[in-house]
Formats: C-alpha cells, sequence, structure tokens
C-alpha cells in the first residue's frame, strides 16, 4: 500500500503519541498527573448544557446543518466581537463558524497555498500550523522566536518573496503564554499589506487571562479586515471543549475562500451545538472571572515550585500554559522523560513546538486542584533525588 508523499511528510500528532504513552504507563499501575493537555477542566456552565438539551430536542436539529452556520450564530459572534474588541463584523459574509477552530486552521493553507508556497509558522507553535501546510503540500517556513524578544517574530527579518502567502500568529500564545502589545500587531498589518500575505491569527485564549489583563483582537488595527483573519473558540472561553465549535472572522475574501474548502468537506456543526453556542455568546458571562481566577490561583500555586527546581519561567498574563526552561544539565526531551519515569508527572518537552523549544517544557493549568497538590509533592521529592544523585556523583 503506497500513501501520499503529503502523509509520509506528516508526523504524528504529538498529543496523541503522549496520550498513548500515558495510558500505557497508567495501564501498568502509574498514577500519572498529566499537565501535558491544555483540556479545560472546569466544567460547561450548567445552563449551557441545559440550553443544549433543549436544543436536542428540536426536530430541525436533527437534519444537516447548514455550511455555513444559522443567521442567528454569525449575527452572536458578530455581536460579541463588536462588544468585546469593538470590531464591527458583517455577519454573513466577515463571520465563519467552524468545527471547533482546528478545522479552519488545517484548510488554510489549502486554500491559499499551491504546492511548493511557503506559509511563515512561528516557530515555537501549536503543531496543527505546520501541519496543515504540510498536508496541502506547503511548505512551512519558521520564525524563529525566542526569550529576548519576548516571544514575537522579527518582523524586518522574514523573506518576502512572492513564495510567502500565509503567516500565522498566535497571541495569548501557545505554548509560551506570551503577549503581544498592539504595537506589535500594527507593525505586522502593515507588513501583510506591503508583502501581499494573509495573516491568520490564532486567538482562543482572548478570554483566559489574569491580572487585570485584556487581551486584544488583531482586527482592532485599522485596516486588519483587508489582510487578516482571526480564529476563536468556545472550547476555553465557556468550557466547551467537546462540543467542537469554533469561528474565524475578518476578511471577507479570505472568509469566502475557507467557506468554500468548507462546504467541500463537511456539513457544518451539529444545530444544538450552534444553539448552545448563540447561548453562550449572548447571556450571562458573568462566572468568566471566577473561573479564570481558578487558573490563576494555580498558575500561582506552581511557579513557585518549578522555580524551586531550577527553572526559569516568567509569570504569564494569559493563556493555559506555563512555559518553563528546564533545569541546568537537562534537554527538553530529557527532562521530560526523568519526571515521567521517576515520579509520574507528565509535562509536554519544547521539542514539541518546534526547534526553538529545546529547553524548555510546558505545563497546562488544566488539572485539578488535588492533583496539582499531588504533583507538588512528587516534584520536592523529585528535587531531593536529584540533588542526592549530584551529591553523589562528586
Amino acid at each position: 500500500m503506497r500513501f501520499a508523499k503529503r502523509v509520509e511528510n506528516l508526523p504524528a500528532y504529538v498529543f496523541a503519541g503522549m496520550a498513548k504513552r500515558i495510558a500505557d504507563l497508567r495501564a501498568s499501575g502509574v498514577e500519572v498527573i498529566n499537565f501535558g493537555m491544555g483540556d479545560p477542566d472546569v466544567p460547561t456552565p450548567e445552563y449551557l448544557t441545559e440550553a443544549l438539551c433543549a436544543a436536542a430536542a428540536k426536530p430541525q436539529n436533527s437534519r444537516y446543518p447548514d455550511y455555513f452556520g444559522k443567521p442567528a450564530l454569525r449575527r452572536a459572534i458578530a455581536d460579541w466581537y463588536e462588544r468585546r474588541f469593538g470590531v464591527h463584523l458583517e455577519p454573513d459574509t466577515e463571520v465563519l463558524p467552524l468545527i471547533g477552530s482546528k478545522e479552519g486552521i488545517a484548510n488554510i493553507a489549502l486554500a491559499f497555498a499551491d504546492p511548493g508556497d511557503g506559509v511563515l509558522v512561528p516557530d515555537p507553535a501549536y503543531p496543527v500550523y505546520k501541519y496543515g501546510t504540510i498536508m496541502a503540500d506547503g511548505v512551512p517556513v519558521p520564525m524563529p522566536m525566542t526569550a529576548e524578544n519576548g516571544w514575537l517574530p522579527d518582523l524586518d527579518s522574514l523573506p518576502t518573496s512572492n513564495g510567502i502567502k500565509v503567516m500565522w500568529l498566535n497571541y495569548p500564545n501557545n505554548p509560551t503564554g506570551a503577549a503581544a502589545p498592539m504595537e506589535f500587531f500594527e507593525k505586522v498589518v502593515a507588513w501583510a499589506h506591503r508583502n501581499d500575505v494573509v495573516i491568520a491569527h490564532d486567538n482562543p485564549y482572548s478570554e483566559v487571562a489574569y491580572d487585570g489583563y485584556r487581551p486584544p483582537s488583531i482586527l482592532e488595527v485599522p485596516g486588519a479586515k483587508d489582510v487578516a483573519v482571526e480564529f476563536n473558540s468556545l472550547s476555553k472561553t465557556f468550557s466547551m471543549a467537546g462540543h467542537r465549535i469554533g469561528m474565524v472572522v475578518g476578511s471577507a475574501a479570505v472568509i469566502g475562500v475557507l467557506s468554500r474548502i468548507k462546504s467541500n468537506i463537511d456539513s457544518g456543526v451539529y444545530g444544538a451545538i450552534q444553539d448552545m453556542a448563540i447561548t453562550a455568546l449572548t447571556e450571562d458571562q458573568s462566572w468568566i472571572p471566577a473561573r479564570n481566577e481558578i487558573y490563576r490561583s494555580r498558575r500561582d500555586k506552581i511557579v513557585p515550585a518549578l522555580r524551586d527546581l531550577g527553572m526559569t519561567l516568567e509569570v504569564p498574563k494569559a493563556s493555559l500554559y506555563l512555559w518553563a526552561k528546564v533545569p541546568p544539565g537537562y534537554d527538553a526531551k530529557g527532562f521530560a522523560d526523568s519526571l515521567l519515569m521517576k515520579t509520574g508527572v507528565s509535562v509536554t518537552p519544547g521539542t514539541s513546538y518546534g526547534a526553538q523549544g529545546d529547553g524548555y517544557v510546558r505545563l497546562s493549568l488544566t488539572v485539578p486542584d488535588e492533583q496539582i497538590d499531588a504533583a507538588l509533592v512528587r516534584l520536592k521529592k523529585f528535587k531531593e533525588q536529584e540533588m542526592t544523585t549530584t551529591v553523589a556523583a562528586t
């Protein structure tokens, strides 16, 4: 059996491999505490679950859903963007609901990159930006980011040939937790206008923020809708990760092309989930700050423990992640493997997100508090074991 070359070039999805390894360890009796996935553990609010149940009983929702989402959902998304960011969107041309934002993220290269065309991908970054490019036979072009530049790409060093079709950005950032100032987005939009490049900004953590920080939308920049789209999701904002619904908004031209791709691949989001999303976007959202306070409390509990291990990290203003430099003497994979095998605590090596991730690991804040408390005890024992080993070696 011979597969297409794009499949041969496509790595196994990193989180699928990690899940298999953790499942094997648990099957052997190891109590693994998994900080690897950004999977919200705060339950979906009851009023949203009730809305879903009521919508599931409607006969019309058992039929094929509209390819482009219900008009009421597109309007709810547009109104939410107006309230939250002050961004005006035309519901019929600048809004497209998605089966989770990952669907649209994977398809944007298919819509804009011909075989051999370049797509600028941050390094480190969420792997699907790169994998979607590979599946479209495009060429992922890394944009190196480092702690020294605040995990922002250097726009002056980017290639500007006609072969570059799309630039991916993601702030608040996964995996680093970095935030981008509005001045950076202004420079990006100007750069895109000069170089005729589509900007795809992934913004699923816009409502997961701490200490008074309010993440912006790139579409707040004047002229952004000429060159940019923004992906967002109800997964993190409304604790609806399993319900699989998101959106892409912005440039009507880009939305139009993605709509054409989407209508040839799937039949849209289940109608009852769309009704649930309308409720989420239009009704009570007063619970979100309290939810974020849960994540903030976990952040402030874990950071000192990591620093006590000799790891260095910035305290993130947003996102669900801690991005920590491993202790001296380790690389990313070596530290993650040692921690998992000696303590049963699973973290993601930074190399899973690109070459610039070597020397770092990512931890998610979506772990229940009692498991975090248990993990902190294990980390303390790990430190003691490592100190004992070091002393014995000397």
